[in-house]
Parts: C-alpha cells; sequence; structure tokens
C-alpha cells in the first residue's frame, strides 16, 4: 500500500471547544504525517463545492450553515492508508453510532455538531485537497515513522 493523502477539517463546534489539539494529536499518534495546516472561514462558495454531492438533499442547507459558522481548521494529513486510518480514527458519522475510544465517540454530541471532517475515499480525498490547498501550501518532508508503524514494510 501506498503513502496517501486525506483531508481532515476540524469543523467549527471542534474549533470552539478547544478540541484541535486532541484531534491532531490522535492523528499522530496513529502514525499519520501532516503535510498542510491552516485556520480559516469557509465560505458559501466553497462549501457548496465542498458538499456538492449533497445538493438537493433536505439536510444540505444546513450542512453549508454549518460549516460556514465559524473557524475550521483544515489539515493534510498522509500516510500508508491515511483515508482509511482517518476514518477509523474518527468513527461512525453519528456519534451515537461511533465506538468509545474514536474521535466522534469520545467527543462529538450530535451529528450535526460531529467535530471532524474526513475524505472518505482515495479520490474524493485528492479532490478535497485541492479544494482547500494549494499545492505549494503542502509541504513535503521527511518522515522517519514508515518503519517504526507499519512494520517496515
Amino acid at each position: 500500500m501506498t503513502a496517501e493523502r486525506t483531508l481532515v477539517l476540524v469543523k467549527p463546534d471542534g474549533v470552539q471547544r478547544g478540541l484541535v489539539g486532541e484531534i491532531i494529536g490522535r492523528l499522530e499518534r496513529r502514525g499519520l504525517h501532516l503535510t498542510g495546516l491552516k485556520l480559516m472561514r469557509i465560505d458559501e462558495s466553497l462549501a457548496s463545492r465542498h458538499y456538492a454531492e449533497h445538493v438537493g438533499k433536505p439536510f444540505y442547507p444546513s450542512l453549508v450553515d454549518f460549516i460556514s459558522s465559524g473557524p475550521v481548521v483544515a489539515m493534510v494529513w498522509e500516510g500508508r492508508g491515511a483515508v482509511r486510518l482517518v476514518r477509523s480514527t474518527m468513527g461512525a458519522t453519528n456519534p451515537v453510532d461511533a465506538a468509545p475510544g474514536t474521535i466522534r465517540g469520545d467527543l462529538a454530541v450530535a451529528i450535526s455538531t460531529n467535530v471532524v471532517h474526513g475524505s472518505d475515499s482515495v479520490e474524493r480525498a485528492e479532490v478535497e485537497v485541492a479544494l482547500f490547498f494549494r499545492d505549494s501550501e503542502l509541504v513535503d518532508w521527511g518522515s522517519d515513522l514508515g518503519g517504526w508503524v507499519d512494520g517496515g514494510s
């Protein structure tokens, strides 16, 4: 399995609740490698592109309203199987269904305020990373973690 990149957003509720460091720490402890990070406000235009697959669904307006309601922390994480690793670390979308020990299982309180977003596929990750980061904002740097977290293979 080759290294992948994936987008993670700490949503406005996570930022407001002071959970950014906790989330970064959990992803670092899973052996992922941070390559991009910024605090930003998502405007309606970016929100509509990010949630384009949900246009026309009854919950779409609330998604756009929520993600643009306050600052978010946008991050790009890299590693072997990064998309699946982030998804398992986040837990189920609905915190009621999220296992204890996951970000949502431990920290989120409702599906509408579930603290964090992560890309759901390698293909979607490529699209989302490009939506939130220019290539010049991503830093390629050598990490020595590979042999320590993936058995050296």
